[in-house]
C-alpha cells in the first residue's frame, strides 16, 4: 500500500514538473524592467514588453512579491483564475543562460498603461 501511494505521488510530481517546464517554454515572453517603486506597501514595476509599456503590481506583504532591479526577465501570464490577485496574474523569472535554471522573482498583477 505504501509503495502504491509513493508511486502515485512521484507520478503526480513528475507530471507537475513536466507541465510547468512545458508551459514555461511555450508561454514566456521577454520583458525589460525599467524601474521599481514602493508606494504604501504596493510594489510598482514599470516594464516594456515588445515596446509596449506595462505596470506590474504586488503587495509588499505577499509571500511572492519582490522589487526587481532594472534588467531583462522572463514573464509568464497565468491562466484565468490562477494566482494571488483578482486580475491577470503573471510570474516573473530571472533569465539564465542554462535552460531550466530560471528562478522565480515573484507573482504580480499586470496593468496595461
Amino acid at each position: 500500500m505504501k509503495r502504491s501511494i509513493l508511486f502515485i505521488l512521484l507520478a503526480c510530481t513528475a507530471l507537475f514538473v513536466l507541465t510547468t517546464a512545458s508551459a514555461f517554454a511555450q508561454d514566456k515572453t521577454q520583458i525589460t524592467v525599467k524601474d521599481t517603486t514602493v508606494n504604501n506597501g504596493v510594489i510598482l514595476v514599470n516594464v516594456h514588453e515588445s515596446g509596449k509599456a506595462l505596470e506590474l503590481q504586488c503587495n509588499e506583504s505577499a509571500p511572492h512579491c519582490a522589487a526587481p532591479r532594472a534588467g531583462t526577465y522572463w514573464m509568464i501570464r497565468l491562466p484565468k483564475n490562477h494566482g494571488l490577485y483578482d486580475c491577470v496574474n503573471v510570474d516573473l523569472y530571472t533569465q539564465s543562460e542554462t535552460e531550466g535554471q530560471e528562478t522565480v522573482i515573484g507573482e504580480y498583477c499586470i496593468n496595461e498603461k
